[in-house]
């Protein structure tokens, strides 16, 4: 039987670091008051004008690529997660192809809009196909520039602070080694309370959702502004255009479904928490991580978090720690690996590879 593998990882940071000092300089906020909440010391913001989504996400794909051993032509199918794409439309999917310089029309383009567990969505999707035979070479990339996107204000701090630029990629491939690959993918949704993280503005809603839900945005919009479909002066004016986040809410759960879903994911392949070799969360909150550390019982040495660095790279998380982890040596082969993710939508989900 087919499992998938991956042969080659690659990651890119924009050489650009913002320090929570830097931030102070902005908004009101402090160094102490970052850390204590989120773990974060510094992020990668990439050159406006200069780098984009796709640009970041194009440079993990070379790497990941020549670690695969094979040629760019060799792809033949693109898999792409972002929120933060470079257009509206179209997705960044096609964006990174041209990029790459193989705008051949025999390859496939699929964009996931699962923000932060849109790796873990992709990585499923990529197994799928390889697993019937349908694609041998699926490039699979995690990309965010969110510095395009963010309120640098103190009213937008809660969000602003936590979120970096950066891009992961790999290339998965058929094998039939039967202790080796993919061995299950784990994948949840609950959209009951998808306003609690989310960027409103722009859409097409026109305020639906908030008055079949009851919601209350506070946003003081007028019934014809509802109505509007895209972006206009008003909610540009008045910084309606930035995410919003109840960021208690949303730890109070993450925290819930983090170990929910790794359990889940154990004891489909008949394993113990004792088993992982290598955990990788996406790199939400260092606090998040660490609570689930706990809960899980597991050492410092099976977990693997590089918040402190980047921050919150959502979709690019995952595929960024992973790619480090395996650089320095914490991952080998026959080692088990396992992914999680929670995030906005709200979406969630696990992996585990036997690497």
């Amino acid at each position: 039987m087919l499992r998938s593998k991956i042969a080659g990882i690659g990651h890119y940071v924009p050489e650009n670091v913002v320090t929570n000092d830097d931030l102070t300089k902005v908004m009101e906020t402090s160094d102490e008051w970052i850390q204590e909440r989120t773990g974060i010391q510094e992020r990668r913001y990439g050159t406006k004008h200069k780098e984009t989504t796709s640009t970041m996400g194009t440079a993990a794909a070379k790497i990941a690529i020549e670690r695969a051993g094979i040629q760019k032509e060799d792809i033949d199918f693109i898999i792409f997660a972002t929120l933060s794409p470079d257009y509206y439309f179209p997705g960044s999917g096609v964006l990174l192809q041209r990029e790459l310089g193989i705008t051949n029309t025999e390859i496939g383009a699929l964009d996931i809009r699962n923000q932060c567990s849109g790796f873990i969505y992709g990585l499923s999707i990529a197994d799928q196909f390889i697993k019937t035979g349908m694609y041998k070479n699926i490039l699979l990339v995690g990309a965010e520039m969110h510095s395009m996107g963010l309120e640098f204000t103190t009213k937008g701090r809660n969000v602003t602070v936590i979120f970096g630029d950066g891009a992961g990629a790999v290339v998965l491939q058929p094998t039939e080694n039967e202790n080796q690959g993919v061995l299950t993918t784990k994948l949840h949704s609950d959209g009951t309370y998808a306003e609690k993280l989310a960027m409103i503005t722009p859409g097409s809603h026109g305020g639906y959702h908030f008055d079949k839900m009851g919601i209350d945005m506070d946003f003081g919009w007028t019934d014809e502004q509802y109505g509007e479909i895209f972006m206009n002066h008003h909610q540009i004016d008045n910084n309606m255009i930035y995410p919003v986040m109840e960021g208690q809410f949303v730890f109070k759960l993450a925290v819930k479904k983090f170990p929910e879903v790794i359990m889940e994911a154990l004891q489909t392949a008949g394993l113990e928490v004792g088993d992982i070799d290598m955990l990788i969360p996406h790199q939400a909150n260092l606090r998040i991580a660490q609570f689930v550390q706990r809960t899980l019982k597991l050492s410092d040495d099976q977990v693997y978090n590089n918040i402190q660095k980047y921050g919150n790279t959502t979709a690019a998380s995952i595929p960024i720690a992973l790619c480090e982890a395996w650089e320095q040596g914490k991952i080998k082969e026959g080692d088990l690996v396992c992914l999680a993710a929670f995030g906005s939508g709200f979406t969630w989900g696990s992996a585990l590879i036997r690497w």
